[in-house]
């Protein structure tokens, strides 16, 4: 019998971006939630995906469990939350910012290949600015565009006015996005000055702030991201 209060299993905090995002989802939701850390890509990780708890998503992490429910995938994870708590809590209320919500989250969960392969989450380092190729910046250059556009139509922000988030309130759009923010700062990417302080306030969020914080003190080490 699983237990009564929601779980969520998720990667090591210092690098694994899509735990971050389910993990932002449950505490965006506001309900409680138990959490268990599993270290990625040690000597028994291949043995520990294929446990009961993690088998559902073929290993992939976050997973959520409600009951008997298992929910994987970060964006599953968000509509799942917005079914027990209500979609305003992690969409915006109008109907052109919300499409446009949705389909930037989309288009996060789908894309930007190059990026993610280039420039890897390590969520406790900082790096000297470092040189991507042609596709990766072309990533970001897609990126700072959908910013641009979510923070001049919808979030009253681009001038550092309103709540400072891609559509007013911290969204599942921030949540999508918000590891994108630690790649540019960990990697010294350049950008222009309103996404750069779009990136500070992303990650001045208590919820981001919190992660970022039990990321530097894991004592787990992956060196090929380190």
């Amino acid at each position: 019998m699983r237990r009564a209060m929601i779980k969520i299993i998720i990667g090591n905090k210092a690098y694994s971006s899509w735990s971050l995002r389910g993990w932002l989802a449950l505490k965006q939701s506001g309900l409680p939630f138990e959490e268990e850390v599993v270290s990625l890509y040690d000597d028994a990780w291949a043995a520990r995906r294929q446990q009961a708890d993690i088998a559902p998503s073929a290993g992939k992490v976050p997973i959520l469990w409600d009951g008997d429910i298992a929910v994987w995938e970060s964006l599953a994870i968000v509509d799942y939350l917005a079914d027990k708590v209500g979609a305003d809590r992690f969409w915006p209320a109008d109907p052109a910012a919300r499409g446009c919500a949705r389909s930037i989250a989309a288009e996060m969960h789908a894309g930007f290949a190059d990026l993610r392969r280039e420039c890897p989450t390590v969520f406790r380092k900082t790096f000297p600015t470092r040189t991507i190729s042609a596709a990766a910046q072309a990533n970001v250059d897609r990126i700072v565009a959908l910013w641009d556009q979510a923070l001049t139509r919808f979030g009253g922000a681009k001038d550092n006015n309103g709540d400072g988030f891609l559509f007013g309130a911290f969204s599942a759009a921030d949540i999508m996005y918000a590891p994108v923010t630690t790649r540019f700062t960990t990697y010294s990417l350049p950008l222009p000055n309103f996404a750069r302080a779009y990136c500070e306030r992303v990650q001045a969020h208590p919820f981001v702030r919190e992660w970022v914080d039990d990321a530097q003190r894991e004592t787990w080490v992956i060196e090929k991201f380190e």
